[in-house]
């Protein structure tokens, strides 16, 4: 039995060490935000946040992360009031939706390191893992900015 914590709530879990954190979260857990995309760590969908880190959740296995604390997407602000959320909102950025809780989680670290509004250069070197098959990039840059105009990462 593996404990972890999960937006600061703390589960018992039977799963294999070895499972991706994708499976425990979603499975076990029963947070379905984050979503499985490519398996392989190469398209976001599935990023959440160890210990205030952006990781791909298909390819960390549980054990990484026991005795640290995971945020996923119904953990960065379960009232949709994050500044990014808003933006995300504001700016229309989903077509399909698939792709955003990755895209919004690769989007706070970016603000979180990033002092003032980002530019497009370090946006795009910061969202280059997050893929986006409906092509709304340029609202994704947008809600960024507004997002990083308006509070950041709050």
């Amino acid at each position: 039995m593996a404990k972890l914590s999960v937006n600061r709530k703390q589960y018992d879990v039977a799963a294999d060490p070895d499972t991706p954190l994708l499976w425990v979260i979603r499975d076990d857990i029963g947070l379905t935000g984050t979503k499985f995309g490519c398996g392989v760590a190469q398209c976001g969908a599935c990023t959440i946040h160890v210990d205030g880190e952006a990781r791909r959740s298909c390819v960390t296995p549980m054990k990484a992360a026991v005795g640290k604390e995971i945020t996923t997407i119904e953990g960065i602000a379960p009232d949709s009031s994050h500044a990014l959320q808003k933006a995300w909102i504001e700016a229309d950025v989903p077509q399909c939706g698939y792709c955003q809780s990755g895209q919004l989680m690769s989007s706070a670290i970016l603000l979180r390191d990033v002092k003032g509004v980002p530019t497009d250069e370090q946006i795009d070197q910061a969202m280059s893992g997050c893929v986006c098959r409906c092509g709304t990039y340029p609202r994704i840059r947008e809600a960024i900015k507004q997002a990083a105009i308006h509070g950041g990462t709050k």
